[in-house]
């Protein structure tokens, strides 16, 4: 058996007591991070033996964990913060189950573009939600596409890029756009800004270094 637990994107209360049950009873816990992991294991008294599971060794070793599940092991997979596959590595593992005939299950939980997008006061009825951008590569192909859209779209971007893609939305999406910015959410230090992209562009200029993970939520044409 194979479960997708989520884990807290900021404070650390944002847990199941199901959640904190399967990660004690699983055999091992893959953890994107195991330095980032056991301190929030450690919180809840979780002594379970982690392994390390992320983008740079899951080709290597998705079938041997595949083989270890299928002779009985429960595994639970956590990432650094939200639900495992949600930009973030799962869904290599969890095609292979699937595919070898082992159950996969995911608890609900969090997601930083659910808290983003229901508190953005942007319509939320539909949405599409693409994640983080290419850097380079098909970058503005992607763009041009979303600004067409005629509803919400969600996007995931480093603090530190943040000005430069808020600007090229203006460039693709026209300056008057309404956008809102989420950062630190469930956090101490949680900001949702919502306004237009030229005036959150100038506000985010006029901060300098910005810290947190960054949810950009869109309005639609």
């Amino acid at each position: 058996m194979l479960y997708l637990v989520p884990t807290p994107i900021g404070n650390r209360e944002d847990i199941t007591r199901r959640a904190i049950r399967l990660l004690t009873e699983a055999d091992v816990v893959l953890a994107e991070d195991t330095r980032t992991s056991r301190p929030l294991m450690q919180h809840y008294g979780v002594e379970t033996p982690l392994r390390a599971y992320h983008a740079h060794n899951e080709h290597g070793i998705v079938p041997g964990l595949v083989e270890d599940l299928k002779g009985g092991i429960t595994m639970a997979l956590i990432t650094d913060a939200g639900t495992p596959g949600i930009s973030d590595p799962g869904f290599l593992l969890v095609r292979a189950c699937r595919a070898a005939g082992v159950e996969v299950s995911c608890l609900p939980g969090p997601a930083a573009f659910v808290p983003a997008l229901a508190a953005s006061g942007i319509p939320c009825d539909r949405f599409h939600f693409e994640g983080f951008l290419p850097h380079k590569k098909g970058r503005q192909t992607r763009l041009k596409y979303l600004a067409e859209l005629p509803h919400t779209f969600v996007l995931y971007e480093s603090p530190h890029r943040i000005v430069k893609l808020l600007g090229q939305l203006a460039e693709f999406c026209g300056p008057e756009r309404t956008v809102s910015v989420a950062r630190e959410i469930s956090k101490l230090h949680e900001e949702i800004k919502t306004a237009s992209l030229t005036e959150l562009k100038t506000h985010y200029e006029s901060k300098g270094k910005v810290k947190g993970e960054i949810v950009v939520v869109v309005a639609g044409v």
